[in-house]
């Protein structure tokens, strides 16, 4: 991966620090805003409902879920795209992962905690949430460990702490670089959050076998993590949850919107940050090729879904794909269907993937069809199960479409607090992809000219 122009190693270490310590007027307005609706519309909703009761909500029989768990199952699915990509890159020693890696698991982790949120709003009762963490049974009265939500809350946790170990491990040294260039509260931070790295070649070493050991183990972790969530759907016996493809279903889903996702913060970063030459071209192309192949393997299993159902012959199970293709939902489902399968095709065309707006616009729309895939999932399907009588429609209240903005807002807003603490450019790995610095003839003293910046 070579940058759009000329750059040395000084260029890097000055364009990365001057992200985190110039920090205009556009950024505290962008911050404000983003806290602002993250308390109007996220944590006043939640207030409320908690002083009236989950009634507060659209959700009633026979759909008892709603879009709180359609917004659980997004930004799980949003955050997969992030470590897993950076992981699989690594792995194949792909150059062009290095000046995007960073931002990318950041929002691996921003999305997580998004969605334990939205598990806590989801209960209706978050101060019994403690009875969810699998720690041991020592007053018999914690819940049973054999229930399959379990191993939800252990893979997720699981998931969260692997990622956070490994982009806070990649991340040593360039903490290393900032601490050397900053003074006053910024230098103390540094100094504590770089663990005394001298960047020796030992600590070197080190990094890097530590730093592969992870990507290793977070790839078949972060494919059974969304695998346990789709099977708490497959488990049941509900029509057109009770399938056997749901495993590969979410988990290409998932990868599918968290590249649609790593397009939009790119997009950002570079726009934003002042990053147009480390996020070039090069970036936009590979991930428009990805996200085609993507959309071209969802479009299949989404169609292989619909087979199987018809060609059940079980009446229960075509009712629930006519309802989903031509009842009260269809707009929804032919919308997700042009905005994740028929609008992808456009990547198809290079000038289309190396044009920043439309790869922005394509992406948000692909993360709006995914959200309203997750929507369909759990709408149509409790709508309408084996008993007529107890068929219902379900339409998400104020409060639930108000908690589902402000759940965007939270992950703005800790985007925002991260791209001021963290370089969102590894600096060592843009200037691994750099060609090695040739020192200016020696002076007559016989001490060269040229000093080598760290």
């Amino acid at each position: 991966m070579q940058p759009e122009r000329d750059i040395s190693y000084a260029d890097v270490n000055r364009d990365v620090v001057r992200s985190l310590v110039e920090t205009g007027s556009k950024y505290y307005i962008t911050l404000a805003i983003s806290v602002s609706v993250m308390l109007a519309c996220f944590f006043a909703p939640w207030f409320y409902q908690l002083q009236y009761g989950i009634g507060a909500a659209g959700m009633n029989h026979p759909t008892v879920w709603g879009t709180y768990l359609a917004s659980f199952i997004f930004w799980i699915g949003l955050s997969h795209s992030g470590t897993l990509l950076s992981c699989v890159l690594h792995i194949t020693n792909s150059s062009w992962r290095k000046a995007m890696y960073r931002s990318a698991e950041a929002m691996t982790l921003f999305s997580l905690m998004v969605a334990a949120t939205m598990v806590m709003v989801h209960v209706g009762r978050p101060w019994f949430i403690h009875w969810a963490v699998p720690y041991p049974n020592q007053m018999e009265l914690w819940p049973n460990f054999r229930s399959p939500l379990m191993f939800d809350v252990m893979a997720i946790t699981t998931y969260l702490t692997g990622s956070t170990i490994f982009i806070y491990m990649g991340t040593i040294p360039d903490f290393a670089a900032v601490r050397d260039r900053t003074t006053g509260w910024r230098h103390h931070m540094y100094v504590l959050l770089s663990l005394g790295w001298r960047g020796t070649d030992t600590e070197w070493h080190r990094l890097g076998w530590a730093y592969t050991f992870l990507a290793v183990l977070i790839i078949p972790l972060a494919v059974s993590v969304h695998s346990i969530v789709s099977w708490d759907f497959a488990l049941s016996i509900v029509p057109a949850l009770h399938q056997t493809i749901f495993a590969p279903y979410f988990v290409v889903g998932a990868i599918y919107s968290g590249t649609a996702g790593i397009v939009t913060v790119m997009f950002v970063l570079r726009k934003y940050m002042n990053f147009e030459h480390y996020i070039t071209k090069l970036h936009f192309d590979n991930l428009g090729k990805l996200l085609l192949v993507l959309s071209l393997i969802w479009t299949y299993i989404n169609a292989l879904e619909i087979f199987t159902g018809w060609y059940s012959g079980t009446s229960t199970e075509y009712e629930a794909i006519r309802f989903r293709l031509f009842g009260y939902y269809a707009p929804l489902y032919w919308e997700m269907i042009l905005f994740c399968a028929v609008a992808p095709l456009l990547m198809i065309s290079k000038r289309f993937r190396t044009s920043f707006v439309p790869m922005l616009i394509l992406s948000i729309a692909i993360n709006i069809g995914m959200y309203t895939e997750r929507f369909l999932i759990v709408a149509t399907s409790l709508s309408r199960q084996y008993l007529p009588d107890a068929w219902g429609l379900y339409v998400p209240s104020l409060v639930e479409i108000s908690i589902m903005v402000g759940s965007l807002a939270m992950f703005v807003t800790l985007f925002l607090i991260f791209v001021k603490i963290f370089p969102s450019v590894s600096i060592y790995e843009v200037k691994e992809t750099l060609p090695e610095p040739e020192p200016k003839p020696q002076s007559e003293s016989g001490v060269p000219e040229w000093q080598p910046t760290q």
